[in-house]
């Protein structure tokens, strides 16, 4: 019993001692939280989240204008040569580089009058690197349009399919294929950036011929022009070629930048003529008018005109059509924002049912539509009343005075 007891009491001492014990322990003090940033465990910082892959549809609509100009690449560049003029210039020979485009399955290539103008040899590049000398068939120094011809197989020669460049409109797609600083079957792209321009072609590419006749209805682009590109086919969205570039500017370079096309149509007018003749015979009326791309509506309520768009006749070029026909040219000098007009002409308001907004218009219509010996109906104003006068055209002259003094005819 005793030893009962004692045991008892042995085992309430333990007790009462680990009791004790556990409630000296010291209670761990958490550590600060303030400023401190919890780092993620290890694995989870170095899973990265990885994004699905877009809808094919966003991508196949993203890629649908890649996909076009790569077709129209693939299908045009077989049609664009590269071009190197020699000229003998006093015992120095010069290489000039250009682009061109084949125009038919004769051997015919179109390119710029002024790439080739004076050359005494010329080069042709083919896109996959065939060679071949060709010789010039004409060139139109108006227009600054030549003709090419090679003797190389067939089935090289594939044709650009030329479009119709009046149906061009500011906003379009603008894309050239070229051999810019000579790197052959470059693409490059822009918009149209503008319409109707006028280039003083002539002038700059033959000081014998009399300067006052415009290449008209150009077209401006903004993709790049440099160097090399010169005579390349400028398209359209469908591949057809609405223009031939030309990158020929002033000598002060005051349009240096600025991408230029001479029209299709004029293209279609121009080639098979220097082709089949060697030459073009230009329509001619012989009028003068006041320079203006904006035609007779930014004089016209200062001048006290009765219509804000046509061509106002400010002189009449002696022995002319338009003198045969009775026109009349202006009678006295007016000032109008510090240009010096010759007022009180006729007013030229279309031609055979063509209403013509400028001279622009008018020039452009002589050039695509008539020749010389066609008879054409003007609409005109004087004093203020519309009536229709026939005219029969002339060939355009290569020399004489065609701007008289004020009020003389």
């Amino acid at each position: 019993m005793f030893l009962q007891n004692m045991t008892r009491l042995i085992i309430l001492i333990l007790l009462w001692l680990m009791l004790a014990a556990c409630q000296n322990t010291p209670t761990p003090t958490p550590p600060p939280t303030s400023g401190i940033v919890t780092a993620p465990p290890i694995e989870d910082a170095l899973v990265t989240t990885i994004p699905t892959p877009v809808d094919e549809a966003i991508i196949i609509e993203a890629d649908a204008e890649h996909l076009l100009l790569t077709n129209i690449y693939a299908r045009v560049n077989p049609s664009v040569v590269n071009i190197e003029a020699a000229i003998d210039q006093g015992g120095i020979n010069t290489v000039q580089y250009g682009s061109g485009f084949i125009y038919d399955r004769n051997g015919h290539i179109v390119t710029n009058a002024h790439l080739v103008n004076q050359a005494d040899d010329i080069r042709v590049t083919f896109y996959d690197g065939y060679v071949i000398d060709a010789e010039l068939v004409a060139q139109d120094d108006y227009s600054d349009i030549a003709v090419l011809y090679v003797n190389a197989p067939i089935p090289r020669l594939q044709p650009v399919t030329l479009g119709d460049s009046d149906t061009v409109q500011v906003g379009d797609r603008a894309i050239v294929i070229g051999n810019p600083w000579g790197l052959n079957g470059s693409m490059t792209t822009g918009i149209i950036s503008g319409i109707g321009r006028q280039l003083n072609s002539v002038e700059l590419l033959n000081s014998s011929l009399i300067p006052s006749f415009q290449n008209p209805h150009i077209i401006q682009i903004d993709a790049s022009l440099p160097p090399g590109n010169s005579g390349a086919p400028l398209l359209n969205s469908q591949g057809q070629t609405i223009g031939i570039t030309t990158a020929l500017t002033a000598d002060d370079n005051t349009l240096l930048g600025v991408g230029f096309g001479i029209p299709s149509n004029t293209i279609q007018r121009v080639v098979p003529a220097l082709i089949t003749r060697g030459e073009v015979d230009y329509s001619w009326l012989g009028i003068n008018t006041v320079r203006s791309n904006s035609g007779v509506i930014a004089f016209s309520e200062a001048l006290g005109l009765p219509v804000n768009s046509g061509v106002l006749i400010t002189g009449i070029t002696p022995d002319s059509p338009a003198e045969a026909a009775g026109l009349r040219g202006g009678t006295a000098i007016q000032v109008v924002r510090d240009v010096p007009i010759c007022a009180g002409g006729d007013i030229i308001l279309a031609i055979n049912d063509y209403y013509v907004q400028n001279m622009d218009d008018l020039t452009y219509y002589l050039v695509v539509n008539t020749r010389p010996g066609d008879v054409v109906t003007l609409r005109v104003v004087r004093d203020g009343q519309p009536f229709d006068v026939p005219v029969t055209l002339a060939s355009r002259p290569t020399s004489g005075a065609l701007i008289p003094a004020c009020g003389e005819e």
